[in-house]
């Protein structure tokens, strides 16, 4: 059996870059680790943001879509994104999200405290602290690494057939379920960061792909020839898994499980730096090769960022 450590990225749709880049930098005090355009949509962003060596397990990804429709979170998707913060911190995320008029609810899932909020697109998030995992160690406006966002702390899971999803999740990807309640089963890797999956137990109705909501969450391969091995044991367990694609940071390969959530397996290598220098990470706009005779052409229809 083949075994993910977890999350290497979650990636969502969004409206505005700009409005993406202020809330995600300057309100979470993630860095900007790669500016590039969506492959299959070269007149639209994909951001990246992480932590300070846009770790996997850090990453989150987006297609920001100015005035594109508003989705429906439901089955078929990631419904909230968990972000782990340090030990003590939660009191300090309080405070920044009041001061930056971000309104919040403050739960408990399985015995851990959760502070809940939105993004300005309607992407649903939470912090909860864990110990797991290194501080991150990049500091932008006024987030420490005594308190800055780790990681993931998971994903919550919404699904159409949520047993035929907790089977993928422990019997595909190698998650082992360690906790149960009404309301979720608990699945855990071995990973520090990006570890834990809370699926929820009862079926939702499919949502409706659009800003505000995930696209796709991408588990871990430690490397390329890890990733041709997870083609294949993919397959063999009757998924329809696309080819293996050249993203350049990394490999990945996509799948949908029976509960509609469209899952990717992306290898940790080569990385994040193969194209900007590590205390460069996301200055410029990075093209794939294919589209680099377009260059003048595509940052002309691009949206200007500031960042």
């Amino acid at each position: 059996m083949k075994e993910t450590l977890g999350i290497h990225h979650i990636t969502a749709i969004v409206g505005h870059p700009q409005e993406n880049v202020d809330f995600y930098s300057n309100v979470l005090g993630l860095r900007l680790v790669k500016k590039t355009v969506n492959f299959d949509d070269p007149k639209t962003y994909h951001l990246y943001f992480g932590n300070e060596d846009a770790r996997p397990g850090s990453i989150i990804t987006f297609f920001p879509w100015a005035g594109a429709e508003q989705g429906r979170i439901g089955g078929g998707q990631v419904g909230i994104t968990t972000y782990a913060v340090p030990a003590g911190s939660l009191a300090f995320w309080e405070a920044r999200l009041r001061s930056k008029a971000v309104p919040f609810n403050k739960i408990s899932r399985f015995g851990e405290p959760l502070i809940q909020f939105e993004d300005p697109h309607g992407l649903r998030l939470e912090l909860v602290e864990r110990d797991e995992g290194p501080l991150n160690t990049w500091s932008n406006e006024g987030v420490k690494p005594d308190v800055a966002i780790k990681g993931f702390g998971g994903a919550v899971l919404f699904s159409t057939k949520p047993k035929e999803t907790a089977e993928t999740l422990s019997e595909t990807l190698g998650l082992k379920p360690s906790e149960e309640n009404e309301d979720f089963i608990r699945f855990k890797a071995d990973g520090d960061v990006g570890n834990v999956i809370d699926l929820k137990k009862e079926a939702e109705p499919l949502g409706h792909m659009g800003v505000g909501t995930v696209h796709h969450i991408a588990w871990r391969a430690h490397d390329e020839a890890d990733h041709k091995d997870w083609h294949t044991h993919v397959s063999k367990l009757g998924h329809q898994v696309t080819d293996i694609k050249d993203r350049n940071y990394f490999k990945a390969l996509y799948f949908r499980e029976a509960g509609h959530i469209l899952f990717e397996i992306s290898s940790d290598t080569p990385g994040f730096t193969i194209d900007e220098a590590p205390d460069r990470l996301g200055e410029s706009l990075k093209l794939p090769e294919q589209y680099e005779a377009k260059r003048k052409e595509l940052e002309a229809q691009l949206i200007p960022l500031n960042h």
